[in-house]
C-alpha cells in the first residue's frame, strides 16, 4: 500500500456509510466526510446500521482509522465571546467526538474558533484550549485536529503562533493535533510557490509547532493571493498557488502516511488530481 494517503472530502449523502464507496469510486486511500448535517446542529443519532456499513465498508475498501479525517460542524466556535452559544458549541463538539468514536475513527478536524472582535485573540485561545480541554476529559480515543485557518474575519489558527500557544494550554498533548491547509495558510501569508518557500515555511512550522502534531493536510490551490485571507479554494494547479508545493508534499516522507485531503472545487477532475499526485509520489 501507497505510504502516501491521498483522497478528497466525499459525500455522505444517504448515510455515513455511503462515504467510504465514494471514496473508493475516486481512487482515493483516504477521505474525510462529515458525520451529520454540518449546517445544522442537531443531528439523528447514528444508527446501528448505518455504523456497522460503515465499518464494513472501510474494512472491504482498505481504509484503516488513520486514513479517515472527519470535519466537525461548521457551526461550532470553541472560542465564542458569548457564555451560552460557547456552552452550545462545546457541547456539540463532544457530541462530533463521540459519533468519530462510534464509527471507531481517531481524529476529527476542526476550526480553531473566532473572537468575533468581542474579545482579545489571547483570550479566545485561552477559551479554545479550555474548550478542548473539557471536551477531551469527557471522551476516549479520538485526537482532536486543529485546523490552520486562512485568518478571513474574525477566525484564529491563521498563524502558526496560534496553534503553539492552543496546543500549549491543552493538557493531553498525545489527543492534540494540526491539519494544514495549503489554501488557508498561503492565504494567511506563508509562502508555497517554490521549493525555497516550502522548505522555509515547513521549517517555520517545526519551529514553531512541530510535526510531531501534524496528523493531516487539505491540498488546495487558492483563487486568493499570498497574505490575502480570503479562503477560496482552487482546483490544483489552477490557482496563485500552483503545482510545486503538490510535488514537494508528496516527495518529502514527513507528509507520509497521514490523510492528504482534496477539497478542491471540481469533484468531476479528483481522480485526476489524485492521479497526478501519486505521479509525483512514484518519480
Amino acid at each position: 500500500m501507497s505510504e502516501y494517503w491521498i483522497g478528497a472530502h466525499v459525500s455522505a449523502s444517504g448515510g455515513v456509510e455511503n462515504a467510504p464507496e465514494n471514496a473508493q469510486a475516486i481512487g482515493a486511500n483516504a477521505f474525510a466526510l462529515f458525520t451529520k448535517n454540518q449546517r445544522r446542529w442537531d443531528a439523528k443519532p447514528l444508527t446501528e446500521t448505518s455504523i456497522s456499513a460503515f465499518k464494513q465498508r472501510c474494512a472491504q475498501y482498505g481504509f484503516s482509522p488513520e486514513q479517515v479525517l472527519p470535519h466537525d460542524s461548521y457551526l461550532i466556535n470553541l472560542g465564542h465571546p458569548d457564555a451560552e452559544a460557547l456552552a452550545k458549541s462545546r457541547a456539540a463538539f463532544v457530541d462530533e467526538i463521540q459519533r468519530c468514536k462510534q464509527l471507531g475513527l481517531v481524529w476529527l478536524n476542526f476550526h480553531p474558533g473566532s473572537h468575533l472582535r468581542e474579545i482579545s485573540e489571547s483570550e479566545c485561545l485561552t477559551r479554545i484550549a479550555e474548550s478542548i480541554n473539557q471536551a477531551l476529559d469527557q471522551t476516549v480515543g479520538v485526537t482532536a485536529v486543529l485546523e490552520a485557518t486562512a485568518g478571513q474575519g474574525s477566525n484564529l489558527g491563521n498563524r502558526f503562533e496560534h496553534l503553539a500557544e492552543i496546543i500549549e494550554q491543552v493538557t493531553d498533548k498525545t489527543r492534540i493535533g494540526v491539519c494544514i491547509d495549503t489554501c488557508h495558510i498561503f492565504a494567511a501569508g506563508y509562502d508555497l510557490r517554490t521549493p525555497e518557500a516550502c522548505e522555509q515555511t515547513f521549517a517555520e512550522f517545526e519551529r514553531l509547532v512541530g510535526f510531531s502534531y501534524l496528523k493531516a493536510m487539505h491540498l488546495n490551490d487558492s483563487k486568493g493571493g499570498l497574505g490575502s485571507r480570503i479562503d477560496r479554494h482552487h482546483s490544483l494547479g489552477q490557482g496563485e498557488i500552483g503545482w510545486p508545493v503538490f510535488e514537494y508534499l508528496l516527495q518529502d516522507p514527513r507528509f507520509q502516511r497521514m490523510p492528504l485531503i482534496l477539497e478542491t472545487i471540481e469533484p468531476a477532475i479528483w481522480p485526476e488530481e489524485i492521479q497526478q499526485l501519486r505521479n509525483f509520489s512514484a518519480v
